[in-house]
């Protein structure tokens, strides 16, 4: 509770000192370099001192909790940082590997990780009832980014925490999570055993963990595992038009946009084919799809549009956390910066309209780590000033990916994706030209 209360402090102390905004004088990509900037110091400023973990929110009311998917998201944007020498390498180098260490430590499940842990007892905390051992998913996306971070680990005095890093990959025993079975299941407890029950189905943010099981030098999984649950899911296969744009996969109107970001930050989307989609034309749609219903906007919510679109899981003024995407009721006027903002790699020119706006019209939204999680211009308090490491990551990552493609090419040098990927029948365009 001593970290959390410093941690108020801290972010108070910068709430005061972020200053006016600047007038419209900023390129693009200079505009680009300030929203990533502050975006990784979520990830550094913010990290939790004794572990290196990312902590789940500013705002926590659990005491010091950090976050394992979020902080795979962090080790990317750390990794993102010192490539753009916003600090020295030595620091995000030393940055990972605190992290690295904590890791280590922490109470595993047949190697998957607890969704989140106490920072100062370093013991598993309840994500919710049943809650509290092994999350496969969460797990998949601190590999993601532990196998990014083992990429880039490639001079001599970095090769030590690389291994380090390729130790707690090879752990995750992803096949003990089919329970025999030809389904990957999401949860695992010490005290209910399985009694969550939770069969991994697509199309959703879960692509990842099977790429990765699929991918596993010391447990995997086979193709038919994925065949037979991921794609079994009665909101797999789409097929139908919205505002005129086709939708292979996924729900109605696709679905919350952190379904196009938490598996492809480091698994590049760009060509990747299996015979019916291509998964960036996917992710591309759905995002456009977003946008059309805000310029639509069908509940006539204040300030959707042009500037104002993206729908996703995050905070909002009414019921706390949600996920606000077209056609539910959770859509109640509430838009995320990170929607819009972590799809600019689908939506340049679209994104960067929402970038522009919110940045320079609305300046209360942008604070010390960036842009606040979101707003609700029909709201009499429109900002919802928190900040939510499952959401700061994404911006971070995918705004390097599309300045650089950097996370994207660490990630993608891994012999294993690219054996994994094949087994499960996956292929780029590039790959089927030169096969045919």
């Amino acid at each position: 509770m001593k970290n959390s209360l410093i941690a108020a402090a801290l972010l108070a102390a910068l709430l005061c000192s972020c200053g006016p905004r600047p007038q419209k004088q900023l390129s693009d990509d200079a505009l680009l370099d300030t929203v990533e900037r502050y975006t990784i110091k979520y990830f550094t400023d913010f990290a939790d001192p004794a572990t290196g973990l990312a902590r789940e929110r500013n705002n926590d009311r659990n005491g010091n909790i950090v976050t394992i998917g979020g902080s795979g998201f962090g080790m990317m944007a750390v990794i993102a940082g010192a490539e753009r020498e916003y600090y020295p390498r030595e620091e995000g180098v030393a940055r990972i590997g605190k992290m690295v260490e904590s890791l280590e430590k922490l109470e595993r499940f047949h190697g998957a990780w607890a969704h989140w842990y106490d920072a100062d007892t370093m013991q598993p905390f309840s994500f919710s009832q049943f809650d509290d051992g092994g999350d496969l998913v969460e797990t998949a996306f601190m590999v993601e980014g532990l196998l990014a971070a083992r990429q880039w680990l490639t001079r001599d005095k970095e090769f030590e925490l690389a291994e380090r890093c390729h130790k707690l990959w090879e752990d995750v025993e992803w096949n003990w999570y089919t329970r025999g079975t030809d389904s990957l299941y999401w949860h695992w407890s010490k005290n209910y055993g399985w009694k969550m029950n939770h069969r991994i189905k697509g199309f959703d943010e879960t692509f990842i963990t099977y790429v990765l099981a699929a991918s596993s030098p010391t447990y995997p999984i086979g193709r038919e595992c994925y065949e037979a649950s991921y794609k079994t899911s009665p909101y797999y296969y789409n097929g139908k038009e919205y505002y005129g744009i086709k939708l292979p996969l996924g729900m109605e109107l696709g679905g919350p946009l952190f379904f196009c970001h938490y598996s492809w930050l480091g698994l590049d989307p760009r060509g990747l084919c299996d015979g019916y989609t291509n998964y960036f034309e996917r992710n591309k749609a759905h995002t456009l799809i977003h946008r059309a219903y805000a310029i639509d906007n069908p509940k006539g919510h204040k300030g959707y549009g042009e500037d104002l679109w993206g729908f996703t899981s995050s905070d909002d003024p009414f019921v706390g956390y949600c996920s606000h995407h077209p056609g539910t009721p959770d859509e109640n006027g509430t838009v995320s910066p990170t929607a819009a903002v972590s799809s600019i790699v689908y939506t340049p020119e679209e994104s960067m309209q929402v970038i522009r706006h919110l940045y320079y019209d609305v300046p209360e939204m942008f604070g010390p780590y960036g842009f606040y999680d979101a707003c609700n211009p029909g709201c009499d308090n429109p900002v919802i000033d928190h900040y939510l490491a499952i959401d700061q990551g994404p911006e971070a990552v995918m705004i390097e990916n599309y300045r650089s493609g950097l996370l994207w090419n660490l990630f993608m040098s891994c012999p294993e994706i690219q054996q994994g990927l094949e087994k499960l029948g996956f292929y780029y365009e590039h790959q089927a030209r030169i096969d045919n």
